[in-house]
């Protein structure tokens, strides 16, 4: 099986993974310009989870009589990442709209960095409100950043199931 070393080692992996797509997500914001909306920012909280627990379990595992987690470890990781997709999801149907975004995301929200103007705003106490969640501001392939993260969260809730079968096998 090709990726066997990578269930073996699934917690590093779920700790590099998260902090791989958070490194992508501030990117397209840094170096893109892409302000995170609410539902944005609340993918992004499932990858610090996820990453906070794998390093968690990391350390549980190793310790005496932590050998016994390795499974659960692994379910929980895939839990995570499904409760991402399920944001994703969500998100991604908001866009589309197929239902509405939550009433915190406005649709009258801005695309790129703060300008001088909204700054003298904010420093007047004027609220900026977030981009909107129900526009897409990146698409590719036909999808939206929140749709690749829904492929994406599904590929490592089953890389989790996969590894908790792999750590069922294991003495």
């Amino acid at each position: 099986m090709p990726f066997a070393p990578i269930l073996d080692r699934w917690r590093l992996a779920a700790l590099v993974i998260s902090a791989l797509m958070l490194a992508t997500a501030h990117g397209f914001q840094t170096f893109g310009g892409y302000q995170p909306c609410t539902l944005c920012l609340r993918q992004r909280e499932v990858y610090w989870v996820a990453g906070a627990l794998a390093l968690a379990f990391m350390i549980l595992v190793r310790v005496p009589g932590g050998a016994r987690f390795r499974q659960l470890s692994c379910l929980t990781l895939g839990l995570v990442f499904l409760v991402g997709m399920g944001i994703a999801i969500y998100h991604a149907g908001a866009e589309w709209k197929f239902w509405p975004g939550p009433s915190t995301c406005s649709s009258a929200g801005g695309s790129g960095g703060v300008s001088a103007a909204a700054m003298q705003a904010l420093i007047n106490g004027a609220k900026i409100r977030p981009p909107a969640c129900d526009q897409a501001s990146w698409v590719f392939a036909g999808l939206s950043m929140a749709g690749w993260n829904a492929l994406a969260s599904l590929a490592f809730a089953a890389g989790s199931v996969a590894a908790a079968l792999r750590e069922r096998s294991r003495p």
